[in-house]
């Protein structure tokens, strides 16, 4: 054979190779997996008709966040195992033919949430090289329904800012939708993250604000359930008579298929009690796109027209004349008697006493007992240094320290202004209240203190315990994401998912960023 017999030849075997490489590979390529507002029953799907695995949705998504996310800052550490999860997953499933409720789905996680394996820091120096002994009651629960913990997402630190998402250990985590505004606070971070697609599902934590404030801002579906229907235990709690865990998603239906596998009774977790003989065999069950159809809307103007933003009111009176169009029916006006007065100092600022049971119970260093220990180890942020100093001279206390703080549901001023608000429902016969999850835009970064204005959802929930879901309803001028909130009575998630899914479906507001 001449040489250029024998060059043509190791040409041709090269072409071959590459042919081969290009066209006759059974597997997938990854880069072909379409992450754009991907839902759970959409990979299920996919996952049953062989058009991609766990694994290469896995690594899909980490390629995603490896790409996009140096400008958002929204992750805070990547999941080393999560590729060990999806294979197992995928094993289990050529095994069996049968996919669990989350199976192979990926999951962000609010860095304040114990994930075994990876350090659950609240965004703080001083917890930075934390890693719990074993998962959060719920996240046990996701895992063993399939769900794939992908990352750890970045907070404000401590929880402490509705605001903003900065922490010591990551920075200052930005809107996907314009980059020069907050995606909000605390849960910022599985907000963004959730919005630019670097994961299927999310959770975040609520104290005042933080699941509905950052799913408005970025246009997500956020359920802050009613307090007891899911288990806080393994959080890093800011005031625990107040906290709550829930879904931060795209759709309301991949939040009621979180929520499906959450809620439930703890043992560890007393307020779970509440929930007993109230949880429905299912969630999905309430997905009715003509939930509208006959229901009775009542509009918060409390909230409303408290300084609102003329673009969006604007959005507001859209959204209020759309589930009209739906077949609700709107009741205008609505007002609670003596609502500032029921809403003031109703804060408890229990910091010290949940931080310190939760560093007894599960970091146990003799480094990190105490406030003062975290003082100490310190803060990069001004504003968490000051808040810290703050909460560290006041426990247990209301601004009138005559009047105590109960637990949630025996503190009487909670009950009388949870009262005034489902008694005005029943009077009205409402099967919701509604008003704009923010009557102002996002804030920009370098301005949030400045701007941080419109602040619904800190109001009423948070206090009374009542279940809130905010939905996307659409965008102002510089395609900042805008929400409405859906407020219930205790444990009347099934309404308040009929209703927001209906509204959701009729219309579809969400969109990904450019």
């Amino acid at each position: 054979m001449t040489q250029l017999q024998t060059n043509f030849h190791k040409k041709a075997i090269l072409w071959v190779l590459i042919l081969i490489s290009s066209f006759g590979c059974n597997t997938p390529n990854k880069e072909t997996i379409d992450l754009s507002e991907l839902t759970i029953s959409e990979i299920h799907t996919a996952y049953q008709n062989g058009k991609f695995n766990s694994q290469e949705l896995v690594q899909a998504y980490l390629d995603r966040i490896e790409k996009m996310d140096k400008d958002i800052n929204s992750i805070s550490m990547i999941n080393p195992n999560a590729m060990e999860m999806a294979k197992s997953l995928d094993d289990e499933f050529q095994k069996t033919k049968t996919l669990r409720p989350l199976h192979g789905i990926p999951l962000i996680v609010k860095d304040n949430i114990n994930t075994m394996g990876l350090p659950t820091t609240a965004g703080s120096l001083a917890l930075q090289d934390f890693y719990p002994e074993e998962d959060a009651f719920i996240i046990k629960k996701l895992v063993a329904a399939g769900a794939i913990v992908i990352a750890k997402s970045n907070m404000a630190e401590w929880a402490f800012s509705p605001m903003h998402s900065e922490s010591s250990t990551v920075g200052i985590t930005k809107n996907p939708y314009n980059l020069d505004y907050v995606p909000a606070g605390s849960s910022g971070g599985t907000g963004a993250s959730m919005a630019s697609n670097f994961g299927t599902i999310g959770l975040g934590t609520d104290t005042g604000n933080s699941i509905r404030g950052p799913s408005s801002h970025n246009a997500l579906v956020g359920f802050r359930t009613t307090l007891g229907l899911v288990s806080r235990e393994g959080i890093v709690p800011l005031y625990l008579r107040n906290d709550v865990v829930g879904p931060m998603c795209r759709t309301v239906e991949d939040a009621v298929r979180v929520l499906e596998v959450i809620a439930g009774h703890d043992p560890q977790d007393s307020f779970t009690l509440y929930g007993e003989g109230k949880i429905p065999s299912n969630y999905t069950q309430y997905l009715d796109r003509e939930g509208l159809k006959g229901a009775r809307i009542g509009v918060l103007r409390n909230l409303v027209d408290n300084n609102p933003d003329e673009e969006i009111y604007a959005l507001f009176e859209k959204a209020l004349s759309d589930m009209e169009k739906q077949g609700a029916e709107i009741i205008e006006n609505v007002e609670i008697a003596d609502l500032e007065q029921l809403s003031q100092d109703q804060w408890c600022p229990t910091f010290r006493l949940d931080l310190e049971d939760f560093l007894k119970t599960y970091v146990k260093r003799d480094t990190v007992q105490s406030m003062e220990d975290i003082m100490r180890i310190g803060s990069k942020s001004a504003y968490t240094r000051d808040r810290m100093e703050r909460l560290s001279s006041n426990t247990l206390r209301r601004e009138n320290p005559d009047i105590p703080c109960g637990d949630a549901y025996s503190d009487v001023r909670r009950v009388v202004f949870r009262e005034a608000i489902e008694n005005k429902m029943d009077e009205l016969q409402l099967d919701a209240l509604v008003y704009p999850t923010w009557n102002n835009k996002p804030a920009r970064i370098e301005f949030f203190e400045e701007e941080y204005k419109g602040d619904n959802s800190q109001i009423i929930s948070p206090h009374t315990g009542q279940p809130a879901f905010t939905v996307p309803m659409g965008y102002t001028s510089e395609n900042l994401p805008a929400g409405i909130q859906f407020l219930g009575r205790m444990f009347d998630e099934p309404v308040l998912i009929r209703l927001t899914y209906s509204f959701e479906q009729a219309t579809l507001h969400r969109k990904s960023p450019n």
